[in-house]
């Protein structure tokens, strides 16, 4: 999978996903990750990338010629026609459903919006998505870029140790992860549950299932769809409510 980032700043991308986890599949070749500056398309001699709004306001905007002039010439690299997202406060809000349904294209291009807005012609023209991570404003597209591309890259096969360890994480099957704990065994009087260290494999899988019940439950009630509940989990979320009350 390609992911082509075009931004102002290039070099944060490389500070951020050019270590760890992704830095490591990136030099493996399990995802292919490229930055280029906006400036570098841009067509005026100074290599300005924004100006003033038409009908006044505060603030610069972001011209549609540099962005489209970058999105033509990465799109000549690519076999297939690929999928554009403007990093965008206007978009729907990302999450771990969107970052699996991202799996299904080859190549991405991810526009950063910055300054205070993009011209609106990128968005009719050439953006296919646009992509919020939440409802806040930030000072460019960047940041919430690179949690998009890392959430995504993460899911590919051979970029995780354990190919299926994603799928018992955090929103991965709509619940909370349950708690994790590791040594020492206890610390500051706080003690790892005994199921944990009982070696009884059913008896720590029901506790799992328990606990990221209950952190649902308590945390994030907003993540619950009961219906698509097992029986068993059912019977569970009764328990956590009746005690919860």
């Amino acid at each position: 999978m390609r992911f082509d980032v075009i931004t102002l700043f290039p070099e944060m991308f490389e500070a951020v996903l050019g270590t760890s986890i992704i830095g490591r599949a990136r030099k493996n070749g399990a995802v292919d990750l490229n930055f280029h500056n906006l400036r570098d398309y841009s067509q005026d001699k100074h290599k300005r990338v924004d100006d003033y709004p038409y009908g006044g306001g505060l603030g610069m905007v972001m011209q549609c010629q540099p962005i489209f002039s970058a999105v033509e010439e990465i799109s000549k690299m690519l076999k297939d026609r690929p999928h554009i997202l403007l990093m965008s406060p206007k978009g729907r809000t990302f999450s771990q459903n969107k970052a699996k349904e991202l799996l299904r294209h080859d190549n991405i291009i991810i526009i950063c919006g910055h300054y205070e807005g993009i011209d609106e012609r990128v968005v009719q023209g050439l953006v296919d998505e646009e992509i919020s991570i939440g409802d806040f404003i930030l000072t460019g597209g960047e940041i919430a870029a690179m949690a998009v591309v890392d959430a995504v890259a993460r899911l590919l096969p051979g970029v995780l140790k354990e190919e299926d360890s994603y799928n018992i994480e955090t929103f991965s099957n709509g619940l909370l992860e349950y708690p994790q704990y590791t040594r020492p065994v206890e610390y500051k009087e706080m003690k790892v549950p005994d199921v944990l260290l009982s070696g009884h494999h059913e008896n720590i899988e029901k506790w799992r299932k328990y606990q990221s019940l209950k952190d649902t439950y308590i945390k994030r009630p907003d993540l619950l769809n009961v219906s698509a509940l097992t029986k068993e989990e059912k019977k569970m979320l009764d328990q956590i409510i009746e005690e919860e009350k």
